[in-house]
């Protein structure tokens, strides 16, 4: 099975090099972060019409979150954590995999940049929220699949260049340490794991020639329990989409499970 995680910034401005993408790689689940769009106006016929359905969870102008896919989910649901700014930022779906359940939960944490704004606050609140949920669901469920546009860097080689971060929401310490606080109640973050010290990026800015330059981030990720950990076959970094006209700036994650 292969699942894919892309921020695509605004699903109807990248309708065409989402459908070239499904063309091209065929993944049975596509899990979507800032749709911009609300559930109305997301083209769910279009997707239909390819052999997809789509569940989402959409806001008018920012954030949303969706799958496309051509597997049956037992269960669909949103409001994951209560988020008093009620944006869409959660949607979790169980699946039945041929080895045991899953349940995917697709992410679009908050940037929280400026630091030392009420976004910064917004952001470590709603993580707190988001790790308290998940040590609830764990209980019963141990098989979860966390993807999503997480706004972290894990580590200094995750950066281009980690020292232009330091006073960044997405490279602050105590933000890395409730990523670190995440993976650590039974998850591995399945791109580092299987690649220690390599560096590639999943987001390159729209300004200054980042993608020309390589001057990446790796803030995209795929958490898997440690449950079914050894369902895992490959995890890869698909670049092809960025280097589209009009691209989004994030590039899709696709991790193969068996």
């Amino acid at each position: 099975m292969k699942i894919v995680s892309w921020n695509v910034n605004s699903v109807r401005a990248r309708i065409q090099n989402i459908f070239d993408y499904i063309k091209q790689s065929a993944p049975d689940i596509l899990m979507l972060q800032e749709i911009k769009t609300e559930n109305k106006n997301f083209p769910v016929s279009d997707f239909k019409k390819i052999g997809y359905d789509s569940h989402v969870f959409g806001q008018k102008s920012y954030n949303g979150v969706a799958f496309l896919s051509k597997i049956k989910f037992e269960k669909i649901t949103t409001g994951f954590i209560k988020d008093k700014l009620n944006q869409s930022r959660i949607i979790e779906g169980d699946i039945k995999n041929k080895s045991a359940p899953i349940k995917l939960i697709n992410i679009y944490v908050p940037n929280g940049n400026p630091i030392n704004t009420e976004k910064y606050d917004y952001k470590k609140n709603w993580l707190n929220l988001f790790i308290l949920q998940i040590k609830k669901t764990l209980l019963r469920n141990k098989n979860i699949i966390i993807a999503g546009d997480f706004n972290i860097l894990p580590e200094e080689i995750d950066c281009h260049d980690y020292t232009k971060y330091e006073n960044d929401a997405l490279f602050k310490l105590e933000i890395r340490k409730k990523f670190r606080e995440l993976v650590n109640l039974g998850f591995v973050d399945v791109y580092r794991h299987l690649n220690k010290d390599k560096q590639e990026y999943t987001f390159w800015d729209y300004t200054a020639g980042s993608w020309q330059k390589n001057n990446g981030l790796r803030i995209d990720h795929f958490l898997v329990s440690n449950n079914i950990l050894n369902n895992v076959k490959n995890i890869n970094i698909n670049k092809k989409p960025r280097s589209k006209l009009k691209p989004s700036d994030h590039t899709p994650i696709e991790l193969e499970i068996i």
